[in-house]
């Protein structure tokens, strides 16, 4: 049994096996370990991915429907899975769902790849679901079931998805969606929304608040353990207190973890402040045209056509300055160093080896869209995150990785 204000603490082993490690107690907490998979495919143009990530969100907003507000998450060079198993008994002794681990979406679905075997709790509700992510799909039908995270971490009637047709998730069986309930909007037949993971572990008792640290660490670190609380952050993975601030109310980024920031460039601002998202399945940091524009130029970089990234010389990275992410009345940095993509992986981007690479890529449109930057993954490997439902805020804080220079 977990104590009323138990977490569940979830760890992202980067740049490891496939497999995950066994699962493991850890005074009171529920762990579970996890692989990060870094997807290789040559040359890959990982800017424009990330823009058509932002552009499904953007579409499914402009259609005024929100069973499309997801989008491609199988296009990441680093994607997060976990093992989960479901029915009763679990499954995962027998069959592993291996669901990738997003905040961007909400709805959890299994069968992409390893077909769900009904159990004594799995109930057929007769709804139907279906979810669009920009360059993948799903459909099937919805149950519901016990859903085991852990030994210790049980959710009874959780709602999943059971694909019969789904494209564009090569290696994965689904999702395991810890995003806004919103997203559920419109996805399943005969409902409004569904309860997420999230909520169910809240309203179930497991946590007290329906909050979710996330902890990463760069890919190119020594120590490569990141994690995850569901129930609120780990004290012990941060350098400063968490400074919360609350969702933007603009849209369309208020449909997802949504905030408001400006954003300067050596002291200078670059983009005055307006809304954007902060997003696990987004890798990059994309900014809007108009200071991608002033960006390119203060740092003398030059777009390269087979990654999308800007690339500078050495001799310009020693002169790069601090990028700055003003959130409410705090300011988080991006070092030089958290400026360039690891060079021990650019050859996973079909890149040269020798070459410097910037993370910061240009959104697609000029600010003014609703959606005017997202802080990816290579923000948040630098700075710690906590997405908090119950209190609608999204809090930051430092952490040792936020001044690392293993890039």
């Amino acid at each position: 049994m977990f104590p009323s204000k138990a977490f569940l603490s979830i760890f992202f082993v980067v740049l490891s096996s496939a497999d995950a490690s066994p699962l493991r107690p850890d005074a009171g907490k529920a762990t579970l370990s996890f692989a990060a998979r870094v997807n290789v495919r040559g040359a890959v143009n990982i800017a424009a991915a990330d823009r058509a990530r932002v552009q499904a969100m953007k579409q499914a907003n402009s259609m005024g429907k929100r069973a499309d507000n997801s989008f491609s998450i199988t296009n990441a060079i680093v994607t997060y899975t976990a093992q989960v198993g479901v029915g009763s008994p679990a499954t995962e002794c027998k069959i592993d769902h291996t669901l990738i681990i997003d905040t961007g979406s909400s709805n959890t679905w299994l069968g992409a790849a390893t077909s769900y075997s009904p159990t004594s709790t799995s109930v057929d509700t007769g709804n139907t679901v279906s979810v669009s992510y920009g360059s993948g799909y799903f459909s099937g039908e919805e149950y519901t079931d016990t859903v085991h995270l852990s030994a210790g971490l049980v959710i009874d009637e959780q709602s999943i998805g059971v694909a019969s047709f789904s494209e564009g998730f090569e290696g994965v069986d689904g999702i395991l969606g810890i995003g806004p309930t919103g997203l559920t909007e419109g996805t399943i037949s005969n409902v409004d929304v569904v309860p997420t993971v999230t909520d169910n572990l809240y309203s179930q008792g497991v946590i007290d608040t329906r909050a979710l640290g996330i902890y990463f660490v760069p890919a190119a670190a020594s120590d490569s353990i990141g994690e995850l609380t569901f129930g609120g952050h780990d004290s012990l993975k941060i350098t400063s207190s968490v400074t919360y601030v609350p969702l933007t109310t603009t849209s369309p980024a208020s449909n997802y973890w949504g905030i408001d920031q400006s954003i300067s460039y050596g002291g200078s601002t670059i983009l005055s402040e307006t809304a954007g998202i902060v997003d696990t399945g987004t890798t990059l940091v994309l900014i809007a045209s108009n200071a991608f524009s002033t960006y390119q130029a203060v740092t003398g970089g030059v777009l390269d056509q087979t990654t999308g990234l800007l690339t500078i010389t050495s001799s310009q990275y020693a002169k790069l300055q601090s990028l700055t992410f003003i959130i409410g009345d705090r300011a988080y940095d991006l070092t030089p160093n958290a400026q360039i993509w690891p060079r021990s992986l650019n050859t996973y981007l079909g890149g040269s080896s020798g070459n410097i690479y910037l993370i910061v890529a240009d959104i697609g449109a000029d600010s003014g869209s609703g959606l005017d930057f997202v802080n990816g993954y290579t923000f948040l490997q630098r700075h710690y995150s906590v997405f908090d439902t119950t209190n609608n805020q999204v809090g930051f804080a430092t952490t040792i990785h936020t001044d690392d220079t293993s890039n």
